[in-house]
């Protein structure tokens, strides 16, 4: 996903860069179109390629001890012993945790899309969470 949203940056700059070069040249008879438009088209393309790459930002990391979810908004470090589940259901977008409150963190970083990749991602966060119930965390 972080390469299409990558490439999706790169054409959304690219055109906005390309309009406001030849935004000059052009007028609609009424309107003529100063160095000021040009500047400000191309930061409109610079910022609608900004948010794009910023939809790229979720990751996920664990280790024995907790595991780390980074979604589009916020950081959360949850640790082993307030995870109930692990869940990556059938029809499920992404994969998300079960928490000891009964809340749900869903984690982006882990999505359907990716396939296989998502898969052994989840059953490697399920080994970490049985490791750290056999190890008597919880």
């Amino acid at each position: 996903m972080r390469i299409w949203f990558g490439l999706g940056a790169a054409v959304v700059i690219g055109v906005m860069i390309t309009v406001s070069v030849l935004l000059k040249t052009s007028t609609t008879g009424v309107v003529a179109f100063r160095t000021s438009d040009q500047v400000a088209t191309m930061g409109i393309g610079l910022l609608l390629g900004g948010a794009i790459l910023y939809c790229a930002r979720p990751r996920m990391t664990a280790d024995a001890d907790a595991v780390t979810v980074r979604n589009i908004v916020g950081t959360h470090v949850v640790p082993w012993e307030h995870v109930r589940a692990v869940r990556f259901d059938e029809h499920s977008p992404w994969a998300s945790l079960l928490l000891s409150d009964e809340d749900e963190m869903s984690v982006l970083a882990v999505q359907a899309a990716d396939g296989e990749r998502a898969v052994r991602a989840v059953e490697g966060m399920r080994a970490l969470l049985a490791a750290s119930r056999v190890d008597g965390v919880v």
